[in-house]
């Protein structure tokens, strides 16, 4: 009977969510869309201007440099999967957005997160082993090995994101469908259903700890061997030289989990802290790597600063 399925499908599912923003700060989505288009502006034209330079000039097929554009292709994808729908909102365009739509988004935001953490942690060893095993490193960083890095990534959130869907696809929902936030996250839809979520808070909790929570303390490890390895160095200019290369990229990854790791952390515990502010660092992770990433990348590396130059 139509009637029944229909009861049946609102009952579990709802056709579709209203996100709401920055709960709140209502008032201030006019406003708060200028710095956050200009953001996303200059991530897709500063990626976007990487991955060109280093695709069409030869002498960046280079293992750093095709990491980086690995970076560059995830932050395109992270960025991409949230902000245009976060605009639409502030915007007051449209603030609705399909069962299924939402938890593509989900699916898409979570995969290239996890991609661009396994991603930072392959750049970390390749510094690892660039200074501390130069003579290994020919070696150890072939092109094959890229390879096998990039696909590794995208099959490390997939194996992760894939059994997600399926838990919150079980979920009951109860015809609850607006969502305080400017895009879907796990927590975020599982938090709607009106049925046990332990599940879902206990596999969120899982797969936070043994993806980014496990490669920011490699990444740790591998920074503490290389320090180690340059205080011993002779010439003050060679511990200068090697300090500078990776103090960029201990930027990157302060700015990259530091936010991820804050809203985590907040959506699980902080239940004192305003709800904008959650909303604020979910925003935050992935919209300032994807702005800043390339720069201080381009900034830091005199080969890359020559041919974006060029270019421009």
């Amino acid at each position: 009977h139509p009637s029944m399925v229909a009861l049946n499908q609102t009952g579990l599912q709802p056709a579709s969510f209203v996100l709401l923003g920055m709960v709140g700060l209502e008032d201030l989505h006019p406003w708060l869309s200028i710095p956050f288009c200009l953001m996303y502006i200059t991530a897709l034209l500063s990626n976007f201007i990487l991955l060109f330079v280093i695709m069409m000039e030869r002498s960046l097929h280079e293992p750093m440099y095709l990491l980086l554009a690995m970076l560059a292709v995830a932050d395109l994808v992270l960025s991409s999967s949230t902000v245009p729908k976060t605009l639409s909102i502030f915007w007051s365009l449209s603030k609705e957005m399909s069962f299924h739509a939402c938890l593509t988004q989900m699916f898409f935001t979570h995969l290239s997160f996890i991609a661009e953490s396994t991603i930072l942690l392959a750049m970390a060893f390749d510094r690892y082993v660039a200074i501390c095993d130069p003579l290994r490193y020919a070696t150890v960083f072939t092109r094959l090995m890229i390879a096998k890095i990039g696909l590794a990534a995208i099959a490390r959130g997939f194996c992760v994101m894939f059994p997600m869907i399926f838990l919150l696809r079980r979920l009951p929902y109860c015809g609850h469908s607006t969502m305080p936030h400017t895009y879907c996250k796990h927590m975020g839809i599982a938090r709607l259903a009106c049925a046990d979520i332990s599940v879902n808070i206990w596999y969120g909790f899982a797969t936070t700890l043994l993806s980014p929570g496990v490669d920011i303390v490699l990444i740790g490890v591998s920074y503490g061997l290389i320090l180690r390895a340059v205080f011993r160095l002779s010439s003050a200019d060679a511990r200068l030289k090697a300090v500078g290369t990776c103090s960029s990229h201990a930027c990157v990854i302060l700015m990259f989990y530091t936010p991820a790791f804050f809203s985590f952390f907040t959506h699980r515990f902080g239940h004192n802290v305003p709800h904008h502010v959650h909303i604020l660092l979910a925003n935050l992770y992935v919209l300032l790597p994807p702005m800043l990433n390339p720069i201080i990348y381009t900034m830091k590396s005199k080969l890359i600063r020559e041919k974006v130059s060029q270019v421009l």
